[in-house]
């Protein structure tokens, strides 16, 4: 059972990522460890958030735009995410290679800021 902190923590994590998601502009990406940096958690919290979009929100927010370390793709996502998620950026005019790195990464990257210093799990 997880405990009261923990979970007021994840939904604070969880708000603050879909935040920073809807803020990336199209034909722009960004990583999932620029989120973490910008949030101070680590990469996996902010993959676990997307990983974990309702239909709904999945509709609605560009998480097709946050990709892996090296402007790539995640090899770990399940394939029909992969390859929708390729279709999506593809559409938004960025090039992609065949192993899923976003090619001329620098002139599309979108930086999400600066590290603040926040304690999720303090109210």
């Amino acid at each position: 059972m997880a405990t009261r902190g923990k979970s007021v923590a994840f939904a604070r994590i969880r708000a603050e990522v879909i935040r920073l998601v809807a803020l990336i502009p199209a034909g722009k990406f960004t990583t999932y460890g620029s989120i973490a940096i910008h949030m101070n958690v680590i990469a996996r919290h902010v993959a676990t958030v997307l990983s974990r979009l309702t239909p709904e929100e999945s509709a609605t927010l560009p998480w097709h735009r946050v990709v892996a370390a090296n402007a790539r793709i995640s090899p770990n996502m399940p394939p029909e995410s992969s390859l929708k998620q390729r279709h999506q950026l593809k559409a938004e005019g960025l090039r992609i290679d065949k192993e899923g790195y976003i090619q001329d990464a620098d002139s599309h990257f979108h930086n999400v800021g600066v590290r603040r210093n926040i304690r999720w799990s303090e109210g």
